[in-house]
């Protein structure tokens, strides 16, 4: 059974979002609301909880606000929000939970079962560490949370050359030689790492434009990267790519 505390400052919304939880979610027990930052804090604290529900906004400060107050952090997250762009990026990069408002019940399901996996306190701090490196600089994102079989790392995400698919695997190429292998698809993290320059130049590879070298005008056509790694360029993909390439 886990614990849970909800924090949110729209009293009908939290009420609602208690009934879903109640409903949805049996092995999870509501021990205590906060309708803010400071009531939030004061709770946590009394109660000690495995998991808190938290709002992003509101009207005395934000859901970081209340964590920066809290650390080190013990407890679990799942942030509730309304869609906000960066707010959204910041979680994805940073391997955190949440949920956007309105609640999805198969999406609240989801993000309980989550919750309920065993994570170290190094894993916690690893991964609210790398959100609030994130969310001081809103403006780009600097840090990824990567998931392997063996260990969690947080990395610059220009420390990455490239990005390999293997079915449901993607092999991150680092900077210092490194290879990571984490069990999730690289249409996921294309979707994450396209604004921040780099480039999907064939259905297994990603690329970061930083790192390339030249281009090999061969039938097919082919990119080298600085590493000297030879990737294959789609057809489709060239027009969009010689694109890219000039707007850097």
């Amino acid at each position: 059974m886990l614990r849970a505390i909800i924090i949110d400052d729209i009293h009908n919304i939290r009420q609602k979002n208690v009934a879903l939880i109640k409903q949805y979610c049996p092995n999870v027990a509501i021990i205590a609301e906060a309708d803010s930052v400071a009531s939030g804090v004061t709770a946590i604290r009394k109660y000690l909880p495995d998991l808190v529900f938290l709002d992003v906004e509101m009207g005395d400060g934000t859901g970081f606000d209340l964590l920066q107050k809290l650390k080190p952090i013990d407890f679990k997250v799942i942030f509730i929000t309304a869609f906000q762009e960066f707010a959204v990026k910041a979680f994805r990069f940073s391997a955190i939970d949440f949920l956007l408002k309105p609640i999805d019940p198969s999406d609240l399901i989801e993000a309980v079962t989550k919750a309920q996996e065993t994570l170290s306190k190094e894993m916690l701090e690893l991964q609210f560490s790398t959100l609030f490196s994130n969310i001081e600089r809103p403006r780009n994102l600097q840090k990824i949370v990567l998931k392997t079989a063996e260990k969690v790392y947080s990395i610059n995400v220009q420390d990455i050359i490239r990005c390999e698919s293997e079915k449901n695997y993607t092999t991150f190429y680092m900077l210092n030689g490194q290879k990571l292998l984490v069990s999730t698809t690289l249409k996921e993290y294309e979707t994450m790492l396209l604004p921040m320059g780099f480039f999907r130049t064939h259905q297994s590879h990603l690329i970061n434009m930083l790192y390339f070298d030249h281009y090999v005008k061969t039938d097919s056509g082919s990119i080298i990267m600085k590493d000297k790694t030879v990737i294959p360029l789609s057809v489709r993909k060239k027009e969009e790519f010689f694109t890219a390439l000039n707007s850097i």
